[in-house]
């Protein structure tokens, strides 16, 4: 009894690990890897305590049972719970550049490596430099403004 006790616990256990790893984990974790080894121990452990028959029988369930699982979670959309239905459709910047000239200036807010934040006239926008990097408070010219960035250099 307690032979069977510890196939079943490992095959449930493996096929635990398995669907934790398809909702929670994204890609191929250990997690998945180690629910696939249970699974593949829980039968191989079938074989070992009752032999060829029980064991290919044992493969059959296994397999049976992972088929309908995956069937029946796809059919009745049991994911639809855990799947984002919800998007940004925002973009940085958008349509604040227009009280922006070439030329003006202002000071960082952030670091800029390449890429922080700095305050032109009343505002703080995201920038970029060329390569530059730039620490917080460092005086700063618009060199150019493309589609929704905002491209700065030092003032030396």
């Amino acid at each position: 009894m307690v032979e069977w006790i510890t196939v079943i616990s490992l095959i449930l256990f493996g096929l635990f690990l398995i669907i934790a790893e398809i909702i929670f984990v994204p890609g191929t974790t250990i997690v998945g890897i180690l629910g696939f080894l249970f699974l593949l121990v829980g039968v191989g452990l079938s074989f070992n305590y009752f032999g060829s028959e029980t064991g290919w029988t044992t493969v059959g369930v296994s397999a049976a049972v992972s088929g309908l699982i995956l069937y029946y979670s796809f059919k009745t959309n049991v994911w639809g719970r855990f799947s984002l239905k919800s998007s940004i459709n925002s973009k940085v910047n958008e349509g604040d550049l227009d009280l922006l000239t070439v030329g003006m200036e202002g000071q960082t807010t952030s670091a800029l490596r390449p890429i922080g934040k700095a305050n032109l006239g009343d505002k703080i926008y995201e920038v970029k430099t060329l390569g530059t990097y730039l620490d917080s408070g460092s005086p700063v010219r618009i060199l150019k403004i493309i589609s929704n960035q905002i491209i700065v250099e030092p003032i030396n």
